[in-house]
């Protein structure tokens, strides 16, 4: 057997001795038997598959076939990876989908643990060769990620990484390995890393030479897996492995400073590049690990790369990147950019600096307008599925041998996207597809939201006019019906009269107050709003004040017909409804942005609409109605301070005050925890004074809905900005909810009594 230098010579002495046995023969104690025996030289390149020996126990504790025999009759290709082992019979008879090349599927350790295992499932169906799933920081385990997915899945292969020698110990890590290779034999990787300084000081977990201890690890793990005593503590005996050694799992390295790159090419099976790493950058290391692998006596054949690249997918790539840039996960992870892949990549690192002090203050919409796309394109391959695949193949041609697709968002239409990019990259007809750019049509995600010029527009109508917040006015309407209906007073026709005109004076409001937000720069491309119609030119300004004065329009043709049959006050009411929605953000006035949004909106869409619409249906007035329509009031006025809320750091930089502004973040959580519970309150006390029956208390149905949202707030308030970044869509579901169980109460209240 010939000797080998560096990182071999010291597998090779550790190995056990392999003996052929002739016939009748029983095996000599320690070793195992085979029909032939097989280089060292494969085990550390990792081209055959072949057990790590040896078992002190003795070859009877080893439930698996031995690799051996089957990697000397059918040895691997040069340079590949033996990750799903490639014998059908053992792991069923359906052979997987045929691509050209190699690709894999990446995942972060979160969401629902039996949707990853679907995905990893739909993966092999596919075709693919690998899912790997790595280790996210204070989220989820991803090694009971992985098990999930051995437990659904027959040959795609597994991967771990990047786990580190820190969090978890080299002796956690290798019995853990072994379990996992037991659940899905010879289908499992490793990659070890240095973890995040800043992650394990959170965890008061000391931070030493990095490289060394990743080093220590390796030869650590391989000596458990070969069976043999491992002492690491002079004062007490060695420990014994007591689990049986795996099939051969191949160890990757995943850290990017030059030191780690040097040992990859020293002792390592393959590199890792980690998510959010610029082509420039990947080459470079790549250079650097081969150069290592030489100089150890390595050719470059036993190296095999391997990357995450993030994927983030919409309409075309100018949606997608401006997707990215309202993401704080992307924001994140730009913000923690070292000043080496900034260089390399060509940036400069003080770009990456105002980013970051941007991200640490909160002010995560001025951290989003600092990103360039020329930056993002660097980091994140962003646009259609075809658009994804060929950016992965311009890794592949330099010299990334699997990519790792994995969606920045974790949810089932991203993911689906991103396999669908991953069988477009490595599936044999876009192999010359992505070779000649244009000559394929851009796939957007879902199909597409193309269309004729009207469709378009009439699809930004219906984004500006922010449908879901129409509850805000119906509600209120409803609720002054619904009393004119328990005391037998109800006017169908001019009910519904006044309930579509206050929707029109709504849809106007609502449109009105999208113009002059985007007007001031309060709205930009990186604010977290349910509405950007305007913004991504879905519909142009003079198209959205055709559609506000449409609505408004309505609204005063439906208030003549009420006017005429219930007199002046009606205009009264239809004029205050227009100035104050007309002029809650536009000139002069302003009103919401003078602090007087929320008293305003709460006398509005609270007491003006529920006793106005009692006077359209009965023309006369009722003072109980001013108890029923606090609650209300008082959740329409959530949904607005919801909005003041998140958008406090933006409004306060263009100069506008709003009340969150003015009493601050934290005070502004409060006054939103007020409102919502004050609704609730308001209902206990006009059930008690009689002013709402006793079944209006079925707004308590609605409490699990309000508790999931309170606890949404409460980590806004913590700083997780991105729990309430839909906090006003959270509030008009629950207002609808809320609003529902009241109008039941009251019509059910009214036929009971």
């Amino acid at each position: 057997m010939g000797k080998l230098a560096g990182a071999g010579a010291q597998v090779q002495g550790g190995l056990a001795r392999v003996e052929p046995r002739p016939a009748g023969r029983s095996a000599t104690p320690g070793a195992v038997a085979v029909g032939a025996e097989e280089a060292v030289a494969g085990v550390v390149a990792g081209r055959h598959l072949v057990e790590h020996l040896a078992n002190p126990f003795g070859p009877r504790l080893l439930p698996h076939d031995h690799d051996y025999a089957f990697a000397a009759a059918t040895p691997a290709a040069p340079g590949t990876f033996p990750i799903a082992h490639p014998l059908k019979l053992e792991y069923g008879d359906e052979a997987m989908a045929d691509l050209a090349r190699r690709v894999g599927l990446g995942l972060a350790a979160r969401g629902d643990v039996k949707d990853a295992a679907q995905w990893a499932q739909r993966a092999e169906d596919l075709g693919l060769d690998s899912v790997w799933v790595h280790d996210s920081y204070f989220e989820r385990d991803p090694i009971t990620y992985l098990t999930a997915m051995g437990m659904e899945t027959r040959r795609i292969g597994l991967g771990a990484g990047a786990l580190n020698p820190y969090s978890r110990h080299p002796v956690v890590v290798a019995m853990t390995m072994s379990a996992l290779d037991d659940l899905a034999p010879r289908r499992c990787t490793l990659a070890l890393g240095s973890g995040l300084p800043l992650r394990l000081s959170q965890m008061a977990i000391p931070y030493d030479d990095t490289v060394a201890r990743v080093s220590a690890a390796i030869d650590q793990i391989r000596t458990l897996w070969r069976g043999e005593p491992l002492k690491l503590n002079d004062k007490v005996p060695p420990l014994q492995p007591m689990f049986q050694p795996p099939h051969r799992i191949p160890i990757y390295i995943a850290a990017y400073r030059t030191p780690f790159l040097d040992l990859c090419g020293e002792k390592a099976d393959g590199y890792l590049a980690r998510p959010a790493e610029s082509l420039p950058a990947f080459q470079k290391m790549r250079a650097r690990v081969l150069e290592s692998a030489a100089a150890h006596g390595r050719s470059a054949a036993d190296i095999d790369f391997r990357g995450y690249l993030l994927c983030l997918f919409d309409s075309s790539r100018e949606a997608a990147l401006n997707r990215a840039k309202r993401e704080p996960f992307v924001i994140y992870m730009i913000s923690v950019l070292s000043d080496i892949s900034m260089k390399r990549a060509g940036f400069d690192p003080a770009l990456r600096s105002q980013i970051a002090a941007a991200w640490r203050a909160e002010d995560y919409h001025r951290a989003g307008e600092l990103i360039p796309d020329e930056l993002l394109d660097a980091f994140i391959l962003s646009g259609t599925v075809t658009e994804v695949a060929a950016r992965a193949a311009a890794y592949h041609d330099a010299g990334m041998d699997v990519p790792l697709l994995q969606p920045i968002l974790q949810e089932t239409a991203q993911v689906d996207a991103v396999l669908d990019a991953a069988v477009a990259y490595a599936s044999r007809a876009s192999t010359t597809a992505s070779e000649g750019e244009g000559k394929r049509t851009p796939v957007a995600v879902g199909g597409g939201k193309g269309g004729p010029a009207f469709g378009r527009t009439l699809a930004g109508a219906w984004e500006v006019v922010r449908p879901f917040s129409f509850t805000a006015s119906l509600l209120p309407v409803s609720v002054g019906g619904a009393v004119a209906l328990s005391q037998g007073r109800m006017h169908w026709s001019l009910f519904l009269a006044a309930l579509f005109g206050a929707l029109g004076l709504h849809i106007g409001t609502n449109v009105i107050n999208e113009i002059y937000d985007v007007r001031h720069g309060i709205d930009s491309i990186t604010s977290p709003r349910m509405s950007m119609a305007i913004l991504k030119g879905r519909i142009t300004e003079r198209g959205a004040f055709v559609v506000a004065w449409s609505g408004f329009i309505i609204a005063a043709l439906l208030g003549l017909y009420l006017a005429v049959n219930r007199g002046w006050p009606i205009v009264l009411l239809g004029l205050i409804g227009f100035i104050g929605g007309y002029f809650y953000t536009a000139p002069p006035f302003q009103y919401k942005y003078r602090a007087l949004g929320l008293p305003l909106v709460f006398i509005l869409m609270g007491p003006l609409m529920v006793i106005g619409s009692y006077y359209a249906v009965t023309g006369t007035f009722d003072g109980n109605l001013l108890v029923v329509s606090l609650p209300v009031g008082l959740l329409v006025t959530a949904i607005l301070h919801g909005n003041e809320w998140r958008d406090v750091a933006e409004d306060s930089r263009h100069g506008f005050t709003t009340l969150s502004a003015q009493v601050g973040r934290d005070a502004a959580h409060w006054v939103y925890v007020m409102l919502v519970l004050g609704a609730y309150v308001a209902v206990g006390l006009a059930v008690m004074v009689g002013a709402l029956p006793t079944l209006a208390l079925l707004t308590l149905f609605s409490l699990p809905l309000m508790a999931w949202i309170l606890r949404d707030a409460e980590r806004g308030a913590e700083g997780h900005l991105r729990a309430i970044a839909m906090i006003d869509l959270m509030t008009a579901r629950l207002h609808s909810a809320f609003g529902a169980l009241l109008l039941v109460g009251l019509v059910a209240g009214s036929a009971v009594h």
